[in-house]
């Protein structure tokens, strides 16, 4: 039988790209799809998480669960902050996309940069870096760069201009920080357009290493069984 996990993700065009890394990084393991926009239109709308967001989420979080995945993970950033509470509504394993990515940026440096095109995921973002950090026992410093309009662009299908407008910001950035980390995973195609000697620092995105990570918490539970 094969081995199942879970994504929960507010953005539609997100399952594709999940689904190419779970068959790279994850071969045989089988995705629980499920994806609610709704949830992100009301956090944008509120300008962050309302009171019942976390309950929402673990609603959502329950009903993958329910269909045998036996790890979940949300794939966005902004509503992040929502998983810890969330975790209360199931009995597997509940991780938040961008904390690996967290991780690896505290341990690149101490000037970390979060770029994003959505308002609502500079903060949970730049938050999430300073609580890993404290974990870690390091200090850093966060600076926050809002691509103004790039994800107005994508939502009309202009992935040319949310391109241009992102990697113009990011070139700017990488000439002050230690590590660029992309907020977004719609953004990671954005990274893949530098050459190797235009990175003046790492640029971290979250697919890659949320999967990672969520395949470390599978092989736990394979051990632990």
């Amino acid at each position: 039988m094969a081995r199942k996990v879970g994504m929960l993700h507010t953005v539609a065009s997100l399952v594709p790209i999940f689904n190419q890394l779970v068959t790279e990084l994850m071969p045989g393991v089988e995705v629980i799809h499920l994806v609610d926009e709704g949830i992100l239109k009301d956090a944008r709308a509120a300008g962050g998480l309302t009171p019942n967001m976390p309950s929402r989420v673990g609603i959502l979080a329950s009903f993958v669960q329910e269909s045998g995945a036996e790890a979940i993970m949300l794939t966005c950033s902004t509503i992040g902050p929502s998983v810890e509470a969330a975790r209360s509504h199931v009995r597997v394993p509940f991780i938040r996309v961008d904390e690996a990515m967290a991780d690896e940026a505290v341990a690149n440096g101490k000037r970390i940069g979060v770029i994003a095109t959505l308002f609502t995921t500079l903060k949970p973002t730049a938050d999430l870096i300073v609580q890993r950090a404290a974990i870690a026992g390091k200090q850093v410093e966060v600076e926050t760069v809002l691509c103004q309009g790039a994800f107005e662009a994508l939502g009309a299908g202009k992935t040319d201009v949310h391109d241009r407008v992102v990697k113009e910001h990011l070139k700017e950035l990488m000439e002050r920080v230690d590590v660029v980390v992309l907020a977004q995973a719609s953004m990671a195609r954005v990274a893949d357009q530098f050459s190797p000697a235009e990175r003046k620092a790492p640029i971290l995105s979250s697919p890659r290493l949320g999967v990672l990570r969520l395949r470390g918490v599978l092989e736990s539970l394979k051990q632990e069984a």
